[in-house]
């Protein structure tokens, strides 16, 4: 199985190399000169490469309000995200084939970053992020409606997200992940206080460039979807063998993605940079299944994020 698309990662020992080349650990002299660095700046600028750091999608997950809950339920809570994560996986695996061929369970846990109530999930496309959180919240309608451990959705509560989702570069540093993608996802995330699922202009970019545009989306086959560039060296085989759970061979808009609405709503300043945040607004039907008792049968329509426009 082809893997998906790798992200950049700088080692510590490989820069503490460069660095034992090309400068000196401590300096005491009794003067304090500033020395010449275009050697050591030319070297780093090699082997960082950085625009050869490739883009990824990055999709912000948080729980509204989390710091409102008993701190009894607080405890709780990490337990529940992380059981919510791993029933999304399993969604997006089983129902969407075509587009995570190349992802195993284990992918997602490696490219995630925990915050406990919420994270971080880094994929290959922006495509990759909106399937992750439409499943997300598909999941989480589940538990809030009693169907998902029961007696602990009453003893916790109901649970509310907030999503974020960036396209931009990102890099690994030994065991951990770095980049705007990441620092602009969580400037959204704290920005909004609305729960809605908001995305910046790059991930605006990507859909219009390859669907001609988000509201494309409740009428797009996944055939259309196997024609976007960074699907072409997908297995294609995959198409017929495993029918994909949103996105029709032809448009029915009986499931799916039924509606579609995004609004700029603002910008915020990243940096030295603004950032134009849209404010996405999407439902979809789905047919759910009882992973213990397959006789058990579900059709559900959620929405991820809400139409509330009211600025960033």
């Amino acid at each position: 199985m082809a893997r998906s698309k790798p992200i950049k990662k700088i080692g510590f020992e490989d820069l503490n190399g460069i660095l034992d080349e090309f400068d000196t650990r401590v300096v005491f002299e009794k003067t304090n000169i500033i020395p010449e660095g275009q050697d050591l700046y030319d070297k780093l600028k090699r082997f960082i490469n950085y625009n050869e750091v490739p883009r990824k999608s990055v999709l912000g997950i948080d729980i509204y309000k989390y710091s409102s809950y008993g701190v009894f339920e607080q405890t709780l809570i990490p337990f529940l995200f992380k059981t919510l994560f791993k029933m999304t996986i399993g969604l997006c695996l089983t129902n969407h084939r075509f587009i995570f061929q190349r992802y195993s369970r284990e992918d997602f846990y490696k490219n995630f970053i925990s915050t406990g109530d919420g994270g971080y999930l880094m994929l290959d496309t922006p495509l990759h992020s909106l399937l992750f959180a439409m499943n997300f919240a598909v999941v989480l309608r589940t538990y809030n409606a009693f169907h998902v451990y029961p007696k602990l959705r009453k003893i916790i509560g109901g649970i509310s997200m907030r999503y974020a989702i960036t396209y931009d570069k990102v890099y690994q540093f030994d065991d951990n992940y770095y980049g705007r993608a990441i620092i602009n996802c969580a400037r959204i995330l704290v920005k909004d206080d609305l729960n809605r699922c908001l995305i910046d202009e790059n991930v605006h970019t990507w859909f219009t460039i390859n669907i001609e545009g988000l509201e494309n989306l409740q009428v797009i086959t996944i055939h259309e979807i196997s024609n976007i560039f960074d699907f072409k060296n997908y297995n294609r085989n995959m198409l017929k063998q495993f029918p994909d759970e949103l996105f029709e061979q032809e448009v029915s808009r009986r499931y799916g993605i039924i509606n579609a609405d995004i609004l700029k709503i603002g910008t915020i300043s990243s940096k030295e940079t603004d950032l134009s945040i849209y404010n996405l607004h999407l439902q979809v039907t789905v047919s759910l299944s009882n992973d213990d008792d397959l006789t058990q049968k579900k059709i559900i329509t959620i929405s991820l994020g809400n139409l509330n426009t009211s600025g960033i």
